[in-house]
């Protein structure tokens, strides 16, 4: 009995005291609570200088970078009419709950802060088009991120990304997508799927083998695989859409091939676009003197229907005056022939004279502007002329192997 009584005696005392140590935890909590509270009080009654006139403007725009924020400041997530929100370079490590109500935001800047996970009430803003996760603490997106549709640009570079995220698959307007500097060795084989991309920043991660998949993607315009240990690059001529290649701070000995077009930048890339310019140069040259003597070629005299004239269609003055002439040669014959005709004719003349007279003398000049046209048509014999030299250059280049 006396045991049993100990017992419940000791029972007792350790219920007591774990009661005892609970309730100095809740107070502890509630207590860290309390000086959380406080602090905020604290921060939103002495907002940095200049804050508060920001936050009253009214501008679209808010500009809160390096202002030594531990917490978003409350009355941002009021500020509805807001599309652009910069908060870079603070210590936030995330951000409430009430930032969703932010619906217009378009922009959405959280480089450089202590954030491990992206908050949920960012994937609730769903008209982004730019998000900056960058410089965080961040190891994985959240399934929520898919609901940012309108995403067009994500720059997630300096996180801790061991593993490429498939959440980012269902992102159909993504096209600017940098995921350098973090700890990725490979790539999955399906990511061609993202067709709408077109720059990919993959420098400082931890790539030993150039990824095939990249082969595969030819909307890519901008692709940068600076500092990996990639030793060995394929043929990058089948990415048609490449303007701009980055390997610099690899361990190759060449510069890979790409198309005429594309600008490489790494070790030997100088050498190589010289070497490229100046086989520019020397084709553009050769074409040049090409021209040249075509067109010398072109201006020999060549003989139009017994008259020597130039390929050109320009008529010296002593030959414009020929011409002349022999026009009026021709029009007084043409004139003789008539008359002759209507003399040797069945009607009588007499019976229609006036309108004979008139049309005659439209006759006169209808035959007149059948001369004219005659004269045009023998400067259009000209212009054929040239039409044929250019073509004959256009042959020309075409038969051209370089």
């Amino acid at each position: 009995m006396g045991n049993s009584s100990r017992k419940e005696e000791g029972e007792e005392e350790d219920e007591g005291g774990k009661d005892g140590q609970k309730k100095d935890k809740n107070e502890e909590e509630d207590e860290e609570g309390e000086e959380e509270e406080e602090e905020e009080e604290e921060e939103e009654a002495e907002l940095p200088l200049g804050v508060e006139e920001l936050l009253e403007s009214g501008d679209p725009v808010l500009e809160l970078s390096y202002r030594k924020f531990k917490r978003l400041p409350s009355r941002v997530c009021g500020l509805l009419h807001l599309e652009k929100l910069y908060v870079c370079g603070n210590s936030l490590r995330t951000l409430p709950p009430t930032i969703s109500q932010l619906q217009d935001l378009r922009t959405l800047a959280l480089d450089f802060n202590k954030i491990e996970d992206v908050p949920l009430a960012v994937c609730q803003l769903t008209k982004l088009t730019r998000l900056y996760l960058g410089s965080n603490r961040l190891m994985v997106f959240p399934p929520e991120l898919k609901n940012l549709q309108n995403l067009r640009c994500l720059w997630m570079e300096s996180n801790y990304f061991q593993r490429f995220p498939r959440v980012l698959y269902d992102l159909p307007h993504l096209k600017s997508l940098q995921i350098g500097d973090n700890r990725l060795k490979s790539l999955p084989n399906d990511l061609w799927r993202m067709e709408s991309l077109r720059g990919l920043w993959l420098y400082g991660n931890r790539f030993d083998e150039f990824p095939k998949v990249l082969l595969r993607m030819k909307n890519l315009e901008i692709l940068d695989v600076d500092r990996n240990k990639i030793s060995e690059f394929p043929s990058l001529k089948r990415l048609k859409a490449l303007h701009l290649f980055s390997y610099d701070h690899n361990p190759v000995k060449e510069p890979p091939l790409v198309g005429e077009e594309v600008i490489v930048v790494g070790e030997g890339a100088a050498e190589f676009l010289e070497a490229r310019e100046a086989r520019k140069e020397r084709k553009r040259k050769a074409a040049e003197k090409e021209a040249e003597e075509l067109a010398l070629a072109a201006e020999e005299p060549v003989k139009v229907h017994g008259i020597l004239k130039n390929s050109s269609s320009k008529q010296t003055p002593s030959s414009a005056a020929d011409d002349a002439e022999g026009k009026d040669e021709e029009l007084l014959a043409g004139e003789e022939e008539e008359e002759q005709e209507l003399e040797e004719g069945d009607m009588p003349f007499t019976e229609y004279d006036e309108a004979e007279l008139e049309y005659n003398e439209e006759g006169v000049e209808y035959e007149t502007e059948e001369l004219i046209c005659e004269g045009e048509g023998f400067e259009y014999d000209g212009e054929e002329l040239e039409y044929e030299t250019v073509q004959t250059d256009y042959e020309y280049e075409e038969e051209d192997p370089k």
